[in-house]
């Protein structure tokens, strides 16, 4: 007769562990490749769109409304750290990039002429206000024949 002992099957799960060790550390951090955060707001008076950028300038953004009448959100930002040490080379160098577009069909509602954004602590801001329709007063006297 044939005995067979079950012995728990050893995993490998220090091999990710020695490369994470090994790349991603304080000198080679990771990269984040995640769509920045959208919040979007209604109130009486117009919608609000908030961008999460965080350590983005003004300068990064290209805000427009495109052929088709949506709103085009373009962020792009380029960085690079480097030393200027004329008697050493460069074993590895740093460059940072960052890219992204999103666009937002927009209500009909909203008064395209009036869009304005702003950067404010790592936030883009983009304010859409609303048409406001007059109410016109039904009410009038009507002169009987």
């Amino acid at each position: 007769m044939e005995v067979k002992i079950m012995m728990p099957m050893r995993s490998n799960n220090w091999i990710p562990a020695v490369f994470n060790d090994l790349f991603y550390n304080d000198y080679m951090p990771k990269a984040n490749c995640t769509a920045p955060a959208i919040n979007v707001k209604e109130s009486d008076n117009a919608y609000t769109v908030e961008l999460a950028a965080p350590g983005m300038k003004k300068e990064d953004f290209n805000v427009h409304i495109n052929d088709d009448g949506n709103l085009v959100v373009k962020m792009e930002h380029k960085e690079e750290h480097h030393e200027d040490d004329k008697t050493t080379r460069y074993l590895r160098r740093e460059f940072s990039y960052s890219k992204y577009e999103q666009t937002l069909i927009l209500p009909d509602d909203v008064k395209k002429e009036a869009i304005s954004a702003k950067v404010d602590n790592g936030v883009l801001t983009v304010e859409l206000p609303k048409i406001v329709e007059e109410k016109v007063k039904l009410s009038r006297q009507i002169d009987i024949a």
